[in-house]
């Protein structure tokens, strides 16, 4: 593999990382929604990007998918639940946003220091690439804890879930028809999750948790 691929990988790898960084950050919904369309975004690129070095036809699809549903679909009907529901617009974060950033760092160093012993017979970029879809998953579960808000936890959720899918292009792509199957069942728990909310928008007038 030549040493751009490499790069442009861990590259985007990365940027999904640090955007899961700045889902952390926000407290206000509709910037959280519109961090979570970019870090869709970034992994419909990563997946993408591998699909071109691996030769893998079959991730050009999970790019597509990423890219339309997650990084366009799903961000504006969670905008539009927002806006129909009237939800508090500011988010409350548990204990603070500076203890988020400093447990999301522990989360990513102890994501490299179980993934690269774990992995050390598969080659540098797939190895490096799962360190960086561990943290990422890692960072969507804290999310995902320390937040009250429901819409919170189908971002962290779905953030989550980018990492699983990035992982899975990392170590060489996975069969065509789970990643139809995942992108599905992303779609039918948005569903879910919808009518969910509009219940307890009905029951307590509010979606905080």
């Amino acid at each position: 593999m030549h040493s751009l691929e490499f790069d442009i990988a861990h590259f985007l790898a990365g940027g999904m990382v640090v955007l899961s960084f700045l889902l952390l950050y926000q407290d206000r919904v509709y910037a959280l929604l519109n961090v979570f369309a970019l870090h869709s975004l970034v992994l419909a690129l990563a997946v993408g990007w591998q699909a071109y070095i691996q030769e893998a036809h079959h991730l050009y699809v999970t790019a597509g998918i990423a890219l339309v549903f997650k990084a366009i679909v799903i961000p504006m009907a969670l905008r539009r639940i927002v806006r129909r529901l009237g939800i508090h617009r500011t988010l409350e974060v548990v204990g603070g946003v500076g203890r988020d950033m400093l447990a999301g760092a522990a989360l990513v160093a102890l994501a490299i220091m179980v993934m690269l012993p774990v992995t050390v017979g598969a080659d540098a970029l797939a190895r490096e690439d799962l360190a960086f879809a561990l943290a990422v998953l890692l960072l969507g579960l804290l999310l995902m804890v320390n937040r009250h808000n429901a819409i919170s936890l189908v971002i962290g959720f779905m953030s989550l879930e980018n990492g699983l899918v990035l992982a899975a292009a990392g170590a060489r792509g996975m069969p065509l028809a789970v990643e139809i199957s995942v992108a599905f069942s992303v779609l039918i728990a948005l569903i879910v999750i919808g009518v969910f909310l509009f219940r307890i928008r009905e029951r307590f007038d509010s979606v905080d948790m």
